[in-house]
């Protein structure tokens, strides 16, 4: 035993007075009592329930304390882990760094000579194009003088199976004029492209 004072409900309503000539009201005295029990009760209840959630509590901080250590485990091994990745990123992107300047560098030199193989094709075509303008022009010169010189008169009869050109209708489909003359279909082709 502890020595402690110990005081249930029961013991409350059983408890007997016992009588004297000028004592207490005893109705005053069992109320009293009556109430002291059911306060004992409550405070019997109330203490229970306390001495529940401290042994709860006790186990949450137990849990706790357990989940507290194995995050300081976790957060060394991470932090570790970290360092290490860290370490191995670094190695990685410096190799992936001299990769792509290989590659950046492969594909500069790549579309360098590819723009001269293009600025090559390109100064062809104008030479051809410059060619063929030229000698268009000179076709087209040759076939103006042919023109002039001709003065611009059809031979006769030219129209005569038609009739009088201003009598045709709009509705009429007109026949066709004489065959092309020779000198539009006389036209040479183009010089051939250079090779490269």
């Amino acid at each position: 035993m502890d020595g402690a004072f110990h005081l249930t409900p029961l013991d409350v309503r059983r408890y007997d007075f016992g009588s004297a000539l000028r004592g207490y009201d005893k109705t005053r005295v069992d109320q009293f009592r009556e109430q002291v029990a059911d306060e004992l009760e409550r405070l019997t209840r109330a203490n229970q329930e306390l001495e529940s959630k401290a042994r709860n509590f006790a186990e949450q901080l137990k849990s706790f304390r357990e989940r507290d250590k194995a995050i300081n485990d976790a957060l060394v091994s991470a932090q570790q882990l970290r360092s290490e990745m860290r370490e191995q990123a670094d190695r990685e992107s410096q190799l992936t760094l001299r990769e792509a300047r290989a590659e950046g560098d492969r594909l500069v030199d790549a579309a360098r000579s590819e723009i001269r193989k293009l600025e090559d094709e390109i100064a062809a075509l104008t030479r051809t194009r410059r060619a063929f303008a030229s000698h268009l022009r000179s076709i087209l010169e040759r076939q103006l003088a042919e023109l002039d010189s001709s003065d611009g008169a059809l031979p006769p009869g030219e129209f005569e199976p038609f009739g009088d050109p201003s009598a045709l209708r709009p509705h009429e489909p007109t026949r066709a004029l004489s065959p092309t003359p020779a000198w539009l279909t006389a036209v040479p082709a183009p010089p051939a492209t250079p090779a490269e």
